[in-house]
């Protein structure tokens, strides 16, 4: 069991990781090894071996092994990120990089999106160290740089450059899943994610004629750009039910006692009520227009316009979503993958999701756990390549009214000290028995 030092520790880590600013604006613009060297330190103090691993300087990843006591298992892959995305001071009421504990809640950017996770991964990992505790599986601890870009610095690097430091890993588990949502009818749910949408940001560019302002132009390439925009983001997009999402609607069904018809999900989700936001993302592929740059004057018709979309993927929609594109395009304006990555699934039905639905129990015994798909996506995605399955378990208990989802990458974002306790708890016991 997390002793008391652990449930403080977990908050102190919280709250310094918090304060190292780690925040990654794209482009390489971002520095994670500070807050690697803080991570590393408290695992050496647990008497691990922690690497220090960098594709480009100061881009800092951390991976350490916890010796499990059984060599013949599997091992399991534990991964947060440590970069987080930009804030704006004067946007919050405490300031984004404080680390603030005030009234029972800890302030800041990380608070959910992960530095929760990694301080309660320490917290857990020198526990054990103090209390004589080993796993039955060898656990790989791993501190990325850049989930919040590419992943190029991060997973990426490691799935390329390190392979053979996850040998033997066959599962992980990361953000963002058993979490409570609280559906508004006094019912408590704990999904676990167990599936990602792939990524697909794109580059739209459309070429015309230039010219003045004041005069007749059928080739205005702003114009030839801003109606495909237009297309893609009215477009309506099919249902397509993965096996994840199946799973997930069937369990709700189940859960609000309504007969399960997924022949109709729209009318199934009307009837779930604010149960549906956990999968009413990830029934679809998407493509939402996000950024348009044109011209360098008013008076001046530009001869090229550029717009960026993020694209959503699902397991097995790829094809679909290319010939979307190119019809929704037309003839006027290209597109391209910026960035692309897969889709992933996981089993519902494994022995590590019932590990995990049990652990959540354990310590919620009135919670409902149910698995979903994550409409984003995570660095399960690299590692994916590894041959590793990803699960989102990063366990927290919210009170209602605690809107987690659109804390993720936004103003005030925060997380309760009982929230931390719970998943250091929660986080504790699914190690030692999955």
């Amino acid at each position: 069991m997390a002793d008391a030092q652990a449930l403080d520790e977990v908050v102190d880590f919280t709250s310094d990781l918090i304060r190292i600013d780690t925040t990654n604006r794209g482009g390489g613009d971002c520095r994670e090894r500070p807050a690697a060297e803080y991570a590393a330190e408290r695992l050496a103090a647990a008497g691990l071996e922690p690497m220090l691993l960098e594709r480009t300087p100061g881009r800092t990843n951390v991976v350490a092994r916890v010796e499990g006591t059984d060599p013949s298992a599997d091992a399991l892959l534990v991964h947060g990120h440590l970069d987080v995305v930009p804030a704006r001071a004067e946007d919050w009421s405490v300031h984004p990089f404080s680390g603030e504990v005030r009234d029972g809640v800890v302030w800041g950017r990380g608070a959910v999106d992960m530095k929760n996770m990694d301080a309660m991964i320490l917290a857990v990992v020198r526990a054990w160290a103090r209390q004589g505790i080993r796993p039955r599986r060898d656990l790989v601890i791993a501190f990325t740089a850049d989930e919040e870009a590419s992943a190029e610095d991060g997973s990426g690097f490691l799935a390329d450059r390190h392979a053979e430091l996850f040998e033997g890993c066959t599962e992980g588990v990361s953000e963002s899943g058993a979490f409570t949502f609280h559906d508004g009818a006094g019912r408590q749910i704990y999904p676990i994610a167990a599936g990602e949408r792939g990524t697909a940001w794109l580059r739209l560019s459309a070429r015309g004629r230039a010219g003045h302002g004041s005069r007749v132009n059928r080739e205005n390439a702003v114009t030839r750009l801003a109606a495909a925009v237009a297309r893609i983001g009215a477009h309506e997009w099919p249902v397509r039910l993965t096996p994840t999402v199946r799973a997930a609607l069937t369990e709700l069904a189940a859960l609000y006692g309504i007969e399960t018809d997924l022949r109709d999900v729209d009318a199934l989700l009307d009837k779930l009520g604010p149960a549906a936001r956990l999968v009413e993302a990830t029934l679809r592929n998407s493509a939402n227009p996000t950024m348009f740059e044109a011209g360098y004057k008013i008076n001046v018709i530009p001869g090229e316009a550029v717009a960026h979309v993020d694209g959503r993927c699902l397991p097995g929609g790829e094809e679909e979503f290319r010939t979307t594109l190119d019809e929704l395009t037309g003839p006027d304006v290209d597109w391209e993958f910026e960035h692309r990555e897969v889709a992933l699934q996981a089993p519902v039905d494994s022995p590590a999701f019932a590990a995990m639905r049990a652990a959540v129990e354990a310590f919620a015994p009135e919670g409902h756990v149910v698995p979903y798909c994550m409409a984003g996506g995570t660095d399960a995605k690299q590692f994916s390549r590894l041959g590793i399955t990803g699960y989102g378990f990063s366990p927290l208990k919210l009170p209602e009214g605690f809107d987690y989802h659109h804390l993720f990458h936004g103003v005030d974002e925060r997380v309760p000290v009982e929230a931390l306790h719970f998943g250091v708890r929660v986080l504790d016991r699914f190690l030692r028995t999955v």
